[in-house]
């Protein structure tokens, strides 16, 4: 009997998961499972139409918890659906796993209740949660006031001096951009201004005026960025996905004030540095400490758990220390798609989750495969000298895009920030992350991933450079408006150049 997955979100690791649960086989397991979106975009079920993907569609009156939650609890009534996992933290934060217990359908969806979405949605009880499970984390850091400058300098040339670096964090819900890397004192001033100018609004509705308004500062940490993504039942059962390194930033180089860190721009799937001795030590020194932890609070339910870490190596690449930054309760985005499009059974492990029986069932992987996502962003220009994607963006412009070129090439559009105009029968960008480029490629016995990656990253360019896909800037109609960085994937490169091949 084919069980119907969906998953409920407005980006494109939504569809994208939908996709895969539909078209991908499975080497060991028959069941057959088809992908729905709860929601998506405008742009979405238009697109799916055009590419004759096999996915459905629920719509929502809105993008509010409580009318996702009303459309989730009719489609569960109705079987339109038999498994939901919400993708955006705001929903978990705003308790749509909660009214989906409450109608009695807790067992059918994934995801925290608001008893334990605090891990994600509160940066410093997260902290205090990682201490209590002997998690290690930043060698120091503390809970200030963020009023109160006199001690953030202080803590900061304290941190500067001892570690090399601090770190800013707005403690609550910030899509991925609430951190401010500070690296020398010059910057402090700075760094510190444009955060508490980015937040204020914000520390004011939670906080009030006269209340603490909570920061947290961290020390700096050195190593590698990698995030794990964690399927949990309510057992405490647990499997860890491939690995897939994200870029954050805008831009190449260093986060700044003028290379801000975004939701993501792009990722690549494996990690360059994952090793099976990497997730076992994720598995033992994070996932299990944390979900004992969790079970003693009894905040453990059916949940995906994304922590983000700092890992240390050796020069065999062996990981030697391992530590969380923080802890996301949802996949990452885009770092979910390039691992879902190297995954066989994602619907299997879904089910499983949600069933108690991850202990069963292991994550099946396409391991000779490459997977790239890059993010066609809105570039700057437009009526009002848009500065583009973080920051102000222009709407509303035609996309075009060579499909037949994208075929031929094995290219996959992933539609995001778009909508869809049937009056003249063509897609427009909603500004933001317009779509996603992926594309996976095999690495043979005789090559390396560096260069097979870079191959590949190469081709996702040549598309964008030859224009197959383009924004049409109402200033200049041969122009295009969209923008990308140009170095995702090329770390697997870097990495064979750190570590020799052997």
């Amino acid at each position: 009997m084919m069980k119907k997955i969906a998953f409920a979100g407005t980006d494109g690791r939504t569809i994208l998961s939908a996709l895969t649960i539909s078209t991908a086989k499975s080497d060991k397991f028959t069941d057959d499972f088809k992908g729905v979106v709860v929601r998506g975009t405008p742009a979405m079920p238009k697109f799916a139409e055009l590419m004759e993907w096999p996915i459905a569609f629920v719509p929502t009156q809105s993008n509010s918890s409580e009318d996702y939650a009303e459309s989730l609890i009719k489609a569960l009534k109705t079987d339109q659906i038999d498994f939901v996992i919400p993708m955006p933290e705001a929903l978990l934060f705003e308790g749509l796993v909660d009214t989906v217990e409450a109608a009695g359908f807790g067992d059918r969806i994934i995801g925290l209740n608001k008893a334990g979405a605090f891990i994600e949605g509160d940066k410093i009880k997260c902290k205090e949660l990682c201490r209590q499970a002997g998690i290690a984390v930043a060698s120091n850091w503390v809970d200030v006031d963020a009023k109160d400058y006199d001690s953030i300098l202080q803590t900061c040339l304290k941190f500067i001096d001892n570690f090399g670096g601090a770190v800013l964090k707005y403690p609550y819900s910030a899509g991925g951009k609430g951190a401010r890397i500070i690296l020398n004192s010059w910057e402090i001033r700075e760094v510190y201004d444009t955060l508490i100018n980015d937040y204020k609004k914000s520390y004011r509705n939670l906080c009030g005026k006269k209340g603490k308004w909570p920061l947290l500062i961290e020390s700096l940490m050195s190593g590698v960025e990698i995030s794990f993504t964690i399927f949990v039942d309510k057992h405490g059962n647990f499997q860890i996905l491939p690995t897939s390194m994200d870029y954050p930033e805008r831009f190449e180089g260093p986060a700044s004030k003028d290379n801000p860190i975004t939701g993501g721009v792009g990722a690549i799937s494996p990690h360059p540095m994952e090793t099976p001795a990497l997730i076992k030590m994720a598995g033992d020194l994070i996932a299990k400490p944390l979900i004992d932890t969790m079970k003693k609070m009894n905040i453990l339910r059916p949940c995906i758990l994304y922590p983000g870490c700092f890992v240390s190596f050796d020069n065999t690449k062996k990981p030697t220390k391992i530590r969380v930054s923080e802890i996301n309760i949802r996949p990452g985005e885009p770092e979910a798609q390039p691992v879902a499009r190297r995954m066989r059974n994602l619907g299997a492990l879904i089910q499983a989750t949600l069933e108690g029986h991850l202990d069963e069932i292991e994550p099946e992987v396409r391991t000779d495969q490459i997977s790239i996502c890059i993010a066609l962003v809105t570039g700057p220009g437009g009526p009002d000298g848009q500065k583009g994607y973080p920051w102000s963006c222009t709407k509303g412009e035609p996309l075009e895009i060579d499909l037949k070129y994208m075929k031929r090439k094995g290219i996959q559009i992933i539609p995001s920030a778009m909508t869809f105009a049937a009056e003249d029968n063509i897609f427009k960008s909603d500004g933001t992350r317009v779509a996603y480029l992926n594309s996976n490629v095999s690495v043979k016995p005789h090559e390396t991933a560096g260069e097979v990656a870079d191959r590949l990253r190469k081709k996702l360019l040549a598309a964008f450079d030859n224009n197959k896909i383009r924004v049409i800037p109402r200033e200049n109609q041969a122009g295009n408006r969209l923008d990308l960085r140009r170095d995702i994937g090329y770390h697997f490169l870097k990495a064979e150049k750190i570590f020799p091949l052997k």
